[in-house]
């Protein structure tokens, strides 16, 4: 697949999987043996949706508001404002997915709190 494919998955995985909670299509995105770099969370697609569906289910008006996206070959970044809810502050998140015959197989993950200020005066996403 190319950047602009892989992108185009994970764009579409982050809206219909988690900003949706669909996660009965989330094998259309992910392989079913994941390989997980997020600390907290077992490899496999069964681990990630349930832990979506557990999220969604404590706030299920979660989402990720994707602000940039950036490929280098199999590799997809993405840099956005996750919310809990609608008009709380949240966090800024990056995550890494690594794409491989078409489904997300690998992903690492990195996140903030977003501040009130900051030293520069620009924002954090």
């Amino acid at each position: 697949m190319t950047s602009d494919k892989n992108t185009a998955l994970v764009r579409d995985f982050m809206e219909t999987v988690w900003n949706q909670g669909r996660t009965d299509s989330a094998a259309t995105y992910v392989a079913a043996g994941l390989l997980q770099h997020n600390p907290h969370l077992p490899d496999g697609l069964d681990a990630l949706t349930g832990l979506i569906d557990t999220l969604r289910g404590q706030m299920p008006r979660l989402r990720f508001d994707i602000r940039r996206t950036a490929a280098d070959g199999d590799l997809v970044f993405v840099h956005s404002h996750f919310t809990p809810a609608p008009g709380e502050t949240g966090q800024a998140v990056v995550d890494i997915f690594r794409v491989e015959e078409g489904l997300i197989a690998e992903h690492w993950d990195v996140h903030q709190e977003i501040p009130a200020t900051t030293a520069s005066g620009r924002p954090t996403v």
